[in-house]
């Protein structure tokens, strides 16, 4: 019952994400490492990112070969960067309203806003969906930046993502947002409903992953312990004998 009197609180945050957030659009680039973002995420809408050569990405910026390599060594390190920049941008937001939430509704928000901040990478990122799909190598590299992205939003909902149970909650929470991404490439409403509805049933599942994964991280805890006892019971039989 309780759930469901929470409800509504969450619709009215859906309400107000029918409206585009500013931050949606993207600022022109105001120097070569943006333009080079840019020119990346603008070919990638294009074409798949095996067929983007760096001189290809240099022109489409409008930098020299030379600038580019002292900037990236790969599409991939442009990849990374532009990751990084839509973490920080998230980790500035201002989330103290979200303070008295569940930890659950607070996810739910911080990964909506940076849905909203990649929404003029739509395009780009339904390409690298599709050459992760049949790439595996590119799909452990692309994991492996979600992952370490995902320490990071877990860490703005003031969730814990350090140590070995903090370290499957972020690689639990990036398969699940990978498969919300999936959904919101073809989410054409502008209230993204569909992406909302698949992120709450993603966190759902996840919430009761946690649980049984948090079980997990204290069996080796508890196997401590238990050595730990067993030890002093050897002990103290050992003095018993040797009185």
């Amino acid at each position: 019952m309780a759930r469901k009197a929470a409800r509504p609180a969450r619709s009215t945050r859906k309400a107000a994400r029918s409206t585009p957030s500013p931050s949606a659009a993207r600022a022109a680039p105001s120097n070569d490492r943006d333009k080079i973002i840019a020119a990346l995420f603008a070919l990638l809408a294009e074409k798949p990112i095996e067929r983007i050569g760096m001189a290809e990405i240099a022109e489409r910026a409008g930098v020299s070969l030379t600038a580019l390599r002292g900037a990236f060594g790969s599409p991939l390190a442009i990849i990374a960067a532009r990751t990084k920049d839509v973490d920080r941008a998230v980790l500035a937001a201002d989330l103290r309203d979200m303070a008295e939430e569940p930890p659950r509704e607070r996810l739910f928000d911080v990964l909506m806003r940076r849905l909203e901040l990649l929404a003029p990478d739509r395009e780009a990122i339904r390409s690298l969906l599709r050459s992760a799909g049949r790439n595996p190598p590119l799909a452990l590299v692309l994991n492996a930046l979600t992952v370490r992205s995902q320490k990071w939003m877990l860490a703005a909902a003031g969730i814990t993502a350090s140590g070995p149970r903090g370290a499957l909650r972020a690689q639990g929470l990036a398969l699940l947002y990978g498969s919300v991404l999936r959904t919101w490439v073809r989410d054409d409403d502008p209230g993204l409903a569909r992406t909302m509805a698949a992120l709450d049933r993603a966190l759902g599942r996840g919430q009761r992953l946690v649980g049984i994964l948090d079980d997990l991280c204290f069996i080796p805890a508890r196997l401590c312990r238990l050595r730990s006892r067993w030890r002093r019971r050897g002990d103290d039989a050992e003095e018993s004998v040797a009185v």
